[in-house]
């Protein structure tokens, strides 16, 4: 089954102490769709300036990746500058450029509105909204969002929430979110707003699946070497989301697994900058990683 994104693709300038990048391929529906692309079929909704190359449109359609609704306008592609220390769940921006990400307006195709899984990668609630509204009866529905839209539009989120099956968020998100210090009281107060799975991403400390009969955790996996934590929780909802996709199969047993391969795809993705790493990826590697974090998780009866 497909999956239809919509999200940024930008240039990224990026600083960590293990290294240095500058205008690297990056945005959120990049790192989704380039996760994704190894499960299943993924359509990308998103727009870039004339400065866009066309090597990088060549690298995403690499994967697959349907990328006839990536709008190239006049003007400059969205960029963003940071920095992380050594604690990497932490990034620090200095210049965020929005350019012609300013004026997006999403169209989705009418051969993109079928699309059964739908994933609204972090952008204004409105515009996630927006995008709701010209598709058609997709069966899961998955959101991401961030502090700028808690604390700026929060009746827009609180409304787009209503209309989504599932919602992935960090861990201080949550907490801001809900104006709970306890994860599991706030998990339970965003569910009550609509979603009925919530997917907590905490960094180096793996993720935490909530919903109504259950709560999953799984850890992140312990990696000798992180070179840049960019774009991880888009590629760990990439791999969730493709994973569905590619089984077609909604049940809370299959859900864990999927969390696990999310984990997995962000893990490949922090051992180097931009796509370098996640970009290379064969299915054995996938599937050797998964194999190892059920090591890592499994213990006997007493």
């Amino acid at each position: 089954m497909s999956i239809l994104v919509v999200g940024s693709v930008a240039f990224d300038s990026i600083k960590t102490p293990f290294g240095e990048v500058s205008e690297v391929l990056g945005g959120s529906a990049t790192y989704f769709s380039t996760a994704s692309s190894y499960f299943s079929e993924v359509k990308l909704v998103a727009v870039v300036g004339e400065d866009f190359p066309d090597e990088h449109v060549e690298t995403l359609k690499g994967h697959g990746i349907d990328v006839s609704a990536l709008q190239k306008v006049p003007g400059r592609t969205f960029r963003w500058k940071g920095y992380y220390e050594y604690d990497l769940n932490q990034a620090h921006t200095l210049e965020t450029e929005l350019n012609v990400f300013s004026d997006f307006s999403p169209v989705i195709p009418d051969g993109h509105c079928d699309s059964p899984f739908l994933f609204l990668a972090n952008i204004d609630p409105d515009l996630q909204m927006k995008v709701l509204e010209q598709v058609r009866s997709p069966r899961l529905v998955a959101c991401d969002t961030m502090n700028l839209w808690i604390e700026n539009k929060p009746d827009a989120l609180r409304k787009l929430l209503g209309k989504v099956e599932i919602c992935v968020i960090n861990e201080g998100e949550a907490r801001e979110l809900a104006g709970e210090a306890s994860l599991v009281k706030a998990a339970k107060k965003i569910m009550d707003l609509g979603p009925r799975t919530l997917i907590v991403k905490r960094g180096e400390y793996g993720a935490v699946m909530f919903s109504s009969s259950f709560i999953f955790s799984a850890p992140a996996y312990p990696l000798e070497e992180i070179f840049d934590p960019t774009g991880a929780g888009d590629s760990f909802a990439g791999g969730f989301m493709g994973y569905l996709a590619n089984t077609g199969d909604l049940s809370d047993e299959n859900l864990r697994r999927a969390i696990i391969f999310g984990s997995v795809m962000a893990s490949f993705n922090v051992e180097a900058f931009s796509l370098k790493r996640l970009g290379s990826l064969k299915q054995e590697e996938i599937r050797s990683r998964y194999m190892e974090f059920k090591q890592l998780t499994h213990f006997g009866d007493i």
